[in-house]
């Protein structure tokens, strides 16, 4: 592995930890802030808001810098916005110390699957991207399972230090081993921005914030699904975790080689339809132990093997605007991260059981399925067009 990418991992790791522990320290922070875990799921709405709006905007703002220079100055913004949490002492500065936190969240990944891509062997661009979300995935397998045990047994402000800490090593991990890249030409805002005249882009980010969307819907609400429906102890959350986070790592590397051999629209549709009977499993079969903790690793597993296929059909889309449009495409995934706390957490309130968010997640899933069918055909349908045209001149 080259130390450019492993760099890049680092930052990944930092992202995982902060986006994912917040799911595990639902209960712990509505006990400790003195407000209900629907309105503690609002904070991951919030961090979700940041991403949305940082990506493009840091993107856009930092065109023209060197891709090095860039990935330092995100770093850095996620090392300090993450250790304001450590300090925020009631739920609205929490709030906004949570919305400034996404803020490069969005842009680090959007740059840096275009670096990677770069840096990467001709033919294995998806494998290189996949090695930076190697490090959101091992943040599932390991750190947010530390990350949660710390917040449950000592603070949950500690397992915000623990992602500021790692903050600092991405910065400084960065400074020797990520090489310095041209800026490439100048482009105006006008010409990134007409990325997204491009209605393949639109399928692609319906696809990503709807039907990957269905994957917040659980885990937003593992904490208590695990404990109030599985009937396991609030001390077993965080070592249950380490099998989500085992799951994501398989899928990761898995939704990567798919991606470098079959098309990638295919592949996410199929996943899509796999995540949305996969969720149905859940809804009905997590009061049994076993096959709860069997579905936390499968759930883990087909959620994160969209990752790579998706991030590949977005650049493919996007020749010249590769960073806004993968930008663009990490706001999608955090406007699904926020629609699935939110919808997920509409038949909490409702009354309904910690099952129930699962039923609006393979419904998500499966509308993302049905966009994903639509895109297919309409290139299908280009395809053929161009394919005329030709055979007449």
């Amino acid at each position: 592995m080259k130390k450019s990418l492993l760099a890049l991992s680092f930052g990944g790791l930092t992202i995982g930890i902060t986006e994912f522990v917040m799911m595990g320290l639902l209960p712990d922070i509505a006990r400790d802030l003195v407000v209900s875990i629907p309105t503690a799921g609002y904070l991951i709405s919030a961090y979700a808001l940041g991403v949305v709006i940082g990506a493009p905007t840091l993107v856009i703002m930092t065109r023209n810098y060197p891709p090095k220079k860039v990935l330092l100055l995100l770093a850095a913004m996620l090392a300090v916005f993450n250790a304001l949490s450590i300090i925020a002492p009631n739920y609205e500065l929490l709030f906004v110390s949570r919305l400034l936190s996404g803020l490069p969240h969005g842009a680090f990944f959007g740059v840096g699957a275009v670096v990677a891509s770069r840096l990467a062997t001709k033919g294995k661009e998806a494998q290189a991207i996949s090695i930076m979300f190697a490090g959101l995935t091992l943040a599932n397998l390991f750190g947010v399972p530390l990350a949660t045990y710390v917040g449950h047994h000592f603070s949950w402000r500690y397992s915000f230090a623990i992602v500021a800490l790692i903050g600092v090593i991405t910065f400084i991990s960065l400074i020797f081993w990520m090489p310095v890249l041209e800026s490439g030409k100048k482009e105006s805002i006008k010409n990134q921005l007409s990325f997204f005249q491009n209605a393949r882009a639109w399928y692609i980010i319906l696809i990503t914030a709807i039907g990957f969307g269905g994957l917040f819907c659980w885990i937003s609400y593992i904490a208590p699904l695990l404990t109030d429906i599985s009937g396991f102890a609030s001390e077993d959350v965080s070592t249950i975790l380490v099998l989500a986070g085992l799951g994501m790592v398989v899928g990761n590397f898995l939704g990567a080689k798919l991606a470098d051999r079959y098309s990638p629209a295919k592949i996410i549709l199929v996943l899509l339809l796999v995540m949305a009977l996969d969720l149905t499993i859940v809804m009905f079969g997590s009061s049994n132990q076993v096959v709860s903790l069997v579905m936390v690793f499968f759930t883990g597993c087909i959620s994160f093997s969209v990752v790579a296929p998706i991030q590949m059909l977005m650049i493919q889309t996007a020749v010249g605007a590769e960073m806004i449009a993968s930008a663009a495409l990490q706001a999608s995934f955090n406007i699904g991260n926020a629609l699935g706390a939110f919808l997920g957490g509409i038949p909490l309130v409702m009354g309904y059981d910690f099952t129930s968010p699962n039923f609006v997640g393979l419904s998500m899933a499966l509308t993302g399925a049905l966009i994903t069918t639509l895109l297919i055909l309409k290139s299908r349908g280009s395809e053929e067009l161009v394919v005329r045209e030709i055979s007449d001149k």
